[in-house]
């Protein structure tokens, strides 16, 4: 499991501690909602930070992808322009190697 992943279940399971607790003190109907409401507003920025901070964690990942993948292209265009290069150095040499008159002396 992902480190967010853990906090945001860490979070959640507090929140649900907090409202139990909460729900069974002897309270007020009024103090009651009063800190439901409030728990619910620290359980929504735990969420949005949470979710912020994957956000950023994915941009990270997908940049690093990105260069990874830029420079796997640059490697194998360098590998095909340098095969290209060879096989067109070996056709010219083949085609030398025609174009030479095969020697007429006899053994």
């Amino acid at each position: 499991m992902s480190k967010a992943k853990v906090a945001l279940g860490a979070a959640f399971g507090a929140v649900a501690g907090f409202i139990t607790g909460v729900l069974v003190a002897p309270k007020s109907g009024k103090e009651t909602r009063q800190d439901i409401h409030d728990a619910a507003l620290r359980s929504k920025d735990t969420i949005v930070e949470k979710a912020e901070e994957a956000k950023d964690f994915a941009e990270v990942k997908a940049k690093q992808a990105k260069e990874k993948a830029d420079e796997v292209i640059g490697e194998v265009t360098d590998k095909a322009v340098e095969y290209k290069n060879r096989a067109e150095q070996a056709v010219e040499g083949a085609k030398k190697g025609f174009a030479k008159k095969p020697s007429t002396k006899k053994k």
